[in-house]
Parts: C-alpha cells; structure tokens; sequence
C-alpha cells in the first residue's frame, strides 16, 4: 500500500464522518421558524443537536478504537431505518441518513482491518 493510499483510507472515514455531522446540523436550522422566545429555541437547537453530538462522540472514539465506530455507526443506520420505516417514510428519507453512515462505517471498518499497515505495525 503506497503512503498516499494509507493517508486516504485513515483520513476519509473521520473527514466523511465530519461533514455528515455538519451535514445533520442543517437539520437543526427549522428551529429559527418556529417563532418561539431565545430559552426555548435554544432548547430546541439543542434537542436537534443531540444526533449530531452523538456521531461526533463516536468519531472521537474512532480516533482509538476504528472498530468501535464502525459497529457504532452500523448500529446508529440501522436504528435510523427502524425509526423511519416504523413512521411510514419513503425509502429515499432513510436512504439519505442512513446510507452514509453505512459507508463510513465500512471504511472505519476497512480502516480497522489496515490497522497494522497503517500505523506502522503497532
């Protein structure tokens, strides 16, 4: 594996992982809409926050442990799926939340899997 390939398969998951935290944070932007007073739009910024936390919590976490984020994040998509297909969404709503973090999850887990490679035999 050349040192440009194991810099693009340590980096990408944790970039990926990032943008689709902020990714989640537009999410959160509704709450300016509602009209409601400074304390309880504050509290309801930080109600739509909290998934965005949590994938930054687990990215955290990949920082030492990579197969930790990768079931974490597999875990995260299929709740994600169970919540929407028990609301009676369409396929593409679950699809554009959970599908991501499937694939960041696999690259976690890719990246897992090089460990040795990647940092150099520890």
């Amino acid at each position: 594996m050349t040192e440009v390939s194991k810099k693009l398969l340590y980096w990408t998951p944790r970039g990926l992982c990032l943008a689709f935290a902020l990714f989640l944070c537009v999410f959160a932007a509704d709450v300016f809409a509602e009209g409601l007073g400074f304390w309880r739009t504050s509290l309801a910024l930080f109600m739509h926050l909290i998934p965005v936390f949590v994938v930054l919590l687990i990215l955290a976490l990949a920082w030492r442990w990579e197969w930790v984020c990768a079931l974490l994040l597999t875990m995260l998509g299929c709740l994600q799926i169970w919540l929407m297909l028990s609301r009676h969404m369409p396929w593409q709503s679950w699809a554009i939340i959970a599908g991501p973090l499937f694939v960041i999850a696999a690259l976690f887990l890719a990246n897992w899997l090089e460990r040795k490679e990647l940092h150099g035999g520890r």
